[in-house]
C-alpha cells in the first residue's frame, strides 16, 4: 500500500460555506487513513466522493478529466476545486497510475486517438472508440494497468455489464494480490463492493464512515429488491 493519509489543510480554507468546502463530508474532514490496498467511496450523489477522489488525483499530477501523469489534453471543467487544499502521505511515494473517470471517458479516448503511435497496444490493440462502451473499459483495466502503481477509479461499472463487473473483480484481484497495485474506487455498484479484501468508505449523513458491506444501502437495497421484488415494486408505485 502507497497512500496512507488524505489530509485537509483547513487551515488553508477561507470559507466553509463555498463549495467545495460546504459539502458536508468536506466540511468536516480532517484526515482519512487509508489502511487497505482496495479502498471503497460510497454515498449519494453530491455527498462528495468524487470530489474527494478528483483532488487526489490532481495531487497524484493525474489529468483530471481522465489518465496519468503523461496524459495531456485541453478538456472543458476538469480542474480539481480541492487539490490544492489537501495534503496526500505516502509510504512509498509512487508517481505511476491512472484516474479515470466514466463521465469523460470520452474524451481520454480522443485524447488517445491523437497520441497513439504503437498500436494502441495498452489498450488491447485497437481503437478505445472502435470498441464498445464496456469493451473499451475493460481493455484499459486489462492492458494499462500495470506494475506498481495506484489506480483512481470513478465510477468504473458505468458501462459495465454484471458479468464484466466480476471480470473487472478478477482484474482487481491479480493487481492486488500481485502487491504492486492500490485501488481507490467510488461506486453505487453493490458487485463491486463485495470485493473481500477492501475496505468501504461512507460518504453520507455529514461525515466520511467506514462501514461493512452489509451495511451499505447499495447491498441492503439490492438484496430487498431482488428477494421481495414484487413487494418493493408496490409500495413504490402506491398511490396515497
Amino acid at each position: 500500500m502507497f497512500l496512507k493519509r488524505i489530509s485537509l489543510l483547513r487551515d488553508k480554507v477561507l470559507s466553509f460555506h463555498e463549495y467545495p468546502f460546504s459539502i458536508p463530508i468536506i466540511k468536516h474532514l480532517h484526515e482519512l487513513n487509508i489502511e487497505s490496498n482496495v479502498t471503497f467511496f460510497v454515498g449519494e450523489n453530491g455527498s462528495g466522493k468524487s470530489t474527494l477522489l478528483e483532488a487526489i488525483a490532481d495531487r497524484c499530477d493525474f489529468h483530471t478529466a481522465g489518465g496519468g501523469r503523461h496524459n495531456m489534453y485541453e478538456v472543458y471543467a476538469s480542474e480539481a476545486a480541492l487539490g490544492e487544499y489537501i495534503r496526500l502521505s505516502w509510504l512509498p511515494k509512487v508517481t505511476n497510475g491512472f484516474f479515470m473517470r466514466a463521465e469523460s471517458f470520452f474524451n481520454f479516448a480522443s485524447h488517445i486517438d491523437n497520441v497513439d503511435t504503437v498500436g494502441f497496444k495498452d489498450y488491447g490493440g485497437r481503437s478505445l472508440h472502435q470498441q464498445s462502451h464496456g469493451e473499451s473499459f475493460l481493455s484499459l483495466f486489462l492492458h494499462r494497468f500495470q506494475g506498481k502503481a495506484i489506480y483512481l477509479l470513478d465510477e468504473p461499472e458505468a458501462a459495465l455489464s454484471p458479468t464484466k463487473q466480476l471480470a473487472f473483480l478478477k482484474i482487481i484481484h491479480d493487481l492486488h494480490s500481485g502487491g504492486d497495485a492500490q485501488f481507490i474506487i467510488s461506486t453505487h455498484s453493490p458487485i463491486l463492493l463485495g470485493y473481500p479484501y477492501a475496505d468501504i468508505f461512507s460518504f453520507d449523513y455529514g461525515q466520511i464512515s467506514k462501514i461493512e458491506f452489509e451495511g451499505t444501502e447499495h447491498y441492503q437495497i439490492t438484496k430487498a429488491f431482488l428477494e421481495n421484488r414484487e413487494k418493493v415494486l408496490s409500495e413504490l408505485f402506491r398511490e396515497d
